[in-house]
C-alpha cells in the first residue's frame, strides 16, 4: 500500500497538478503528472468519480490503481506528482489490461 508520504492529500495540491500537469489519455484513465523537482519519492492521487459505478467498483478501481502505482514507483522520476482519473471503462477492464494501460501511461509521462 502506498504510504502517507506517498500519496497527494490536499485539494490545492490535486488542482495544480491536473491543471498544469502533462496530460496522457489512455483507454482506461487519463495520467496527470507534474514534475516538482523535489529530493523526494513521487506522490500520486486517484479521481474515481461516480460515473465509474457504485462505491463498491469505484473502491476496487482506486485499490487497483495504488497496486499498480507501486509496482511503478521504482521507475518513476523523484519529485514527481502523478494523478491519475479513472474513466468508467476502467471498472469493466481487467487488471492485466488496466496495469498495462496505466504503466504505459507512467512510463511515458513520469519515467526516470
Amino acid at each position: 500500500m502506498l504510504g502517507k508520504p506517498q500519496r497527494i492529500t490536499r485539494g490545492i495540491d490535486y488542482r495544480m497538478v491536473v491543471r498544469r500537469g502533462a496530460r496522457r489519455a489512455g483507454e482506461t484513465h487519463v495520467v496527470h503528472v507534474v514534475d516538482t523537482g523535489e529530493p523526494r519519492p513521487p506522490r500520486f492521487g486517484f479521481i474515481v468519480s461516480k460515473a465509474v459505478g457504485n462505491a463498491v467498483t469505484r473502491n476496487t478501481v482506486r485499490r487497483r490503481l495504488k497496486a499498480i502505482c507501486l509496482e511503478a514507483t521504482p521507475s518513476l522520476r523523484p519529485g514527481a506528482d502523478v494523478v491519475i482519473r479513472a474513466l468508467p471503462a476502467s471498472a469493466a477492464a481487467p487488471f492485466a489490461d488496466l496495469r498495462r494501460d496505466v504503466a504505459r501511461g507512467l512510463a511515458r509521462k513520469a519515467g526516470a
